[in-house]
């Protein structure tokens, strides 16, 4: 999964308050259009960005929790369609939970934002 670099298109994502929330997890997305298509990004490419604010807590801990959810993004990535931006930003919670519990999180919430973008095409 290639990731969101520049803050336009974190913005482009977050303003478009397309979200799915779990108890640790919120999982915001845009579908980009073939006109929308950014620099040398191929329109198919799924990309992602990771919000973890100073809430979550101290920097060794929004490292760690950067990890889990870069880890667990690639490994559900395939459940997204293609040509969509994410953005997965943390709860302070997300620090004190268990990778499985996050692992499931991700889960259900990449399944969901899938059914909810087939439902709107």
């Amino acid at each position: 999964m290639e990731r969101l670099k520049s803050h336009g298109d974190f913005v482009a994502v977050l303003k478009r308050r397309h979200r799915i929330s779990r108890n640790d997890i919120v999982v915001h997305y845009l579908v980009r259009g073939d006109s929308v298509v950014h620099g040398n990004v191929t329109p198919q490419a799924r990309r992602m960005g990771l919000a973890v604010s100073k809430a979550v807590g101290n920097a060794v801990t929004r490292n760690t929790v950067k990890r889990r959810f870069r880890v667990l993004a690639a490994r559900y990535e395939d459940r997204l369609p293609e040509g969509i931006d994410i953005v997965l930003r943390a709860k302070p919670s997300a620090a004190s939970a268990s990778f499985q519990s996050l692992d499931e999180q991700m889960a259900s919430g990449f399944d969901k934002v899938s059914r909810k973008v087939t439902q709107e095409s």
